[in-house]
């Protein structure tokens, strides 16, 4: 077999094609993922929408692809779809994800996804490419951080509430 490439010195290199034809492997077929993400479940109707434009681009490409959605904070890199979105990025099984907004995917740690899907062959796409300035991006960045503490904050609150009901109903 002729190797992929030869090295400065001297090795023979072979592509993964080569090597699972050797192997006798057959690749797993890629498929493209549209992902789309709201920050609350008040954003149903968003999400909803923002599903249907995805399809829409999607379905204009001709190739075969699969939703995936969460419904979580940018910041939150625990939710289920996302987490199923990078274990499937890294088994190779997707060959591009397209997003409508780069911060419908992460608001931050976006450079790391994107070098992860890199290393295996996956290309990130966003529909929407409008720039923000700067401001902008600062902004909505605040504001993410904001909130995601001010709910944590209020659900300390409600547990310590919780808490002294509890001790009070138990002291009667």
């Amino acid at each position: 077999m002729i190797p992929h490439h030869k090295g400065m010195n001297g090795y023979r290199y072979y592509s993964d094609e080569q090597l699972h034809q050797v192997l006798g492997i057959r690749p797993v077929p890629r498929i493209v993922i549209g992902y789309c993400r709201v920050s609350s479940a008040k954003q149903k109707d968003d999400l909803e929408l923002q599903i249907e434009n995805v399809k829409t681009y999607l379905t204009a490409q001709g190739n075969p692809f699969e939703i995936v959605s969460d419904v979580g904070s940018g910041i939150n890199y625990a939710k289920k779809g996302l987490q199923d979105l990078i274990r499937r990025i890294e088994r190779n099984e997707v060959s591009k994800v397209v997003v409508l907004d780069k911060d419908r995917l992460l608001r931050f740690g976006i450079e790391l996804l994107e070098y992860v899907a890199a290393l295996h062959g996956t290309e990130i796409e966003v529909i929407d490419n409008t720039e923000k300035t700067e401001e902008q991006e600062l902004v909505e960045d605040f504001i993410q951080i904001v909130t995601v503490f001010s709910r944590k904050l209020q659900g300390k609150r409600a547990n310590q509430a919780r808490k002294m009901i509890k001790e009070l109903a138990s002291d009667d």
